[in-house]
């Protein structure tokens, strides 16, 4: 992966004061990359009508939201402060709540959009997850344009998990848990490679979550749509409502340097998001919040999703998510959010509310 130093030199001219002054922007590539502890939220109450996302909102919030995030002075320049010509590029999609809360078309072909405008070929785009039939099941599959790639690293979910062809033995996250009756010494049911199209097809990539509940996780926003979505074995991560360790797995994954390294940008679509019954969009669940969050720092953004989600568990007379106990929709005995704070100990990103500059915006 080329630093991105030399892009920022070439550009420095065309940024806006705001980017060139700030000292939140340096020339560290990956995560949390140039802008530690900024998240950007940018809400449009015309973004979606009768449950159908509109797309000229759904570009206003875009445009603004890249612009905001970089201090470029328009579109173009906002999506070539991250990407050239030249560039392979990945966009991780989030197909697991199904067609009632996935990453949507007009979130989609918006970022494509961008990639264009920063000279990216559309043969240069790879838009993938793990999992083909949960893709095409969301219908992710019919909203891909001529010429863009669409890769996946395996057929389906299992509960064995251990396939290979998909994913690059040289890149795996070793960690002592497996599934009952598994060989501990056989280093396949301790390890979760990552997918070759992380870490061959692709060298930067663009992480697209769902701003959703999730039982084991207690949400599954920018850093889980990496750690589950890029790798295999992932389901000896939470095999029952007591056998839960996502707390620690999920910064595990997402610390491995060829995911670190090459995660560029994080949108999270909260146009419609999910308080309770993750990840699945539970409809009773699910309600229009009709934000776009933008952020280069996972940690940060997760911390400002999650505080988004318990205020709304408020609202509806809910504990907040950490303190929540199991029910008929939320199986897990303890929700383990604490994976958002061990992955700002490990420098993904920024933890510390006093640190996180949030900025939002309404549009209209």
């Amino acid at each position: 992966m080329q630093l991105p130093r030399r892009q920022f030199l070439k550009y420095a001219g065309l940024l806006s004061s705001t980017v060139l002054n700030s000292s939140a922007a340096t020339s560290k590539p990956g995560m949390p990359g140039p802008f530690p502890g900024r998240v950007i939220g940018v809400e449009h109450p015309g973004c979606i009508v009768s449950g159908a996302y509109q797309a000229e909102p759904v570009r206003k919030m875009m445009e603004k939201g890249m612009t905001a995030l970089t201090g470029a002075p328009g579109w173009t320049d906002a999506w070539r402060y991250f990407f050239e010509k030249g560039d392979v590029v990945g966009i991780k999609v989030c197909p697991v709540g199904g067609r009632n809360l996935s990453s949507d078309a007009a979130v989609l072909h918006t970022v494509l959009d961008g990639l264009k405008e920063a000279g990216v070929a559309a043969r240069d785009v790879v838009v993938f997850n793990r999992y083909r039939e949960e893709t095409f099941a969301a219908g992710i599959d019919k909203w891909i344009p001529s010429g863009v790639r669409m890769e996946f690293a395996t057929e389906k979910y299992t509960e064995t998990q251990l396939d290979m062809e998909g994913y690059d033995p040289e890149h795996f996250m070793e960690m002592a848990i497996i599934k009952p009756g598994e060989n501990m010494i056989d280093p396949r049911y301790r390890r979760s490679y990552v997918c070759k199209i992380v870490t061959r097809q692709v060298n930067k990539f663009i992480n697209l979550p769902v701003l959703k509940h999730h039982q084991s996780a207690g949400v599954t926003i920018a850093l889980k749509n990496m750690s589950h979505g890029m790798v295999n074995n992932v389901n000896r991560s939470h095999l029952t409502p007591t056998s839960n360790v996502c707390g620690i797995f999920i910064p595990s994954v997402v610390s491995l340097p060829v995911i670190r390294e090459k995660a560029v940008l994080h949108i999270c679509d909260a146009v419609k998001a999910s308080y309770h019954g993750g990840p699945s969009g539970k409809p009773q669940y699910i309600w229009e919040h009709k934000t776009m969050y933008f952020a280069t720092d996972p940690v940060a953004l997760d911390k400002t999703g999650l505080a988004v989600i318990d205020g709304k568990r408020t609202q509806v007379g809910m504990p907040s998510i950490a303190l929540s106990k199991p029910d008929n929709a939320s199986h897990y005995l303890n929700c383990q959010v604490e994976h958002i704070e061990i992955a700002g100990q490990l420098g993904l990103g920024v933890f510390d509310d006093k640190k996180i500059d949030v900025r939002r915006f309404t549009l209209s």
